[in-house]
């Protein structure tokens, strides 16, 4: 596992077709209005800083920390429970960090909340969210791929098939298509690290 009190860090892109193809900008309106409040400001400065470098450097750079501590405000004193440490443990979290024992992986976008997430918002802020989507006016063929893409998302922070299944169906999905995306997702599922047990890191 990295040091994330160490001096600098390497930093590399998480490809994820799916998020890539779905997602948002870590610098567009969306994740300011709606991944805010639930990143907390510090995380989303952090991932838009990240991205800006990914940017600029698609293959990976090396991350002085206290320098970008420094300028998101929290500082870089050492141990695990620094400020800035826990914003990236706290990204980590929400599946947009990868914590690995070469650096960092960072995803170059970010994905639509989940209802779950969506609950932590103020409830003009989920109307709001709800609107947008129903005016898009997603195909079948968008609705397939965005079903595929928060199953696989689910399933990546650890929610079980059934539970992924039920998250679907909240959001009006039409069960067989629920279901499919759910199978197709446990297919296509990369490996990925035992999520972590303590509890969130609060946001700064």
């Amino acid at each position: 596992m990295t040091d994330l009190t160490a001096t600098t860090v390497h930093v590399g892109p998480w490809p994820d077709q799916l998020v890539e193809e779905q997602g948002h900008d870590p610098r567009s309106a969306y994740v300011e209005r709606y991944w805010l409040g639930v990143l907390g400001p510090t995380a989303t400065w952090l991932v838009r800083r990240l991205a800006d470098r990914l940017e600029a450097e698609p293959e990976g750079f090396e991350l002085d920390l206290a320098a970008l501590a420094a300028e998101l405000g929290v500082g870089h004193r050492s141990g695990s429970n620094a400020p800035f440490v826990r914003t990236l443990q706290r990204c980590a979290r929400f599946g947009i960090v990868e914590i690995g024992a070469a650096g960092l992986r960072v995803r170059r976008r970010l994905p639509p909340l989940t209802a779950f997430q969506l609950e932590r918002l103020p409830e003009h802020l989920r109307a709001q969210h709800q609107r947008e989507l129903a005016a898009s006016g997603p195909t079948l063929d968008e609705l397939r791929e965005r079903a595929r893409g928060f199953a696989l998302s689910l399933l990546g922070q650890g929610l079980t098939a059934e539970q992924v299944e039920r998250e679907l169906h909240r959001r009006a999905l039409h069960p067989a298509l629920a279901h499919a995306a759910v199978t197709w997702a446990q297919r296509h599922r990369a490996p990925a690290a035992a999520a972590a047990t303590e509890p969130l890191p609060p946001a700064a």
